[in-house]
């Protein structure tokens, strides 16, 4: 099972970016992939999921409102549309998929590499 992601970079507080994550080695449409994130110095932290069968979405309150998840299960690949970024946003980014969504990163066994998202002016 490998996870790719991809999409970080610097942006401006306010801004938008679009973050991929792709899977191969597993069918998404019987998982369930979530985005975590972790700042520096502080733990890693749920921020949102979706089911492959179904693509119901869970969030975290922070982002609520804000970021959306959606799924393409022909291209296997997870986004996470994130809009009116703000400087606490600031994070590396990670993918993660198993077979339920959990809120828990420990659950989760398999990981991308991480992409990093500066929101800064």
């Amino acid at each position: 099972v490998q996870l790719q992601a991809s999409g970080g970079g610097l942006v401006q507080p306010g801004g938008s970016l679009r973050l991929s994550c792709a899977l191969s080695g597993r069918d998404f449409s019987h998982y369930a992939m979530a985005w975590f994130r972790q700042a520096a110095g502080k733990e890693r932290e749920f921020v949102g999921a979706i089911s492959g069968s179904g693509g119901r979405t869970y969030y975290a309150d922070s982002v609520k409102g804000r970021f959306t998840i959606s799924g393409d299960n022909a291209k296997n690949t997870v986004y996470l549309q994130m809009n009116s970024l703000k400087p606490e946003d600031t994070a590396v980014y990670y993918c993660a998929v198993r077979s339920y969504i959990s809120w828990n990163p420990e659950a989760y066994p398999y990981w991308g590499q991480g992409t990093l998202v500066t929101v800064s002016s």
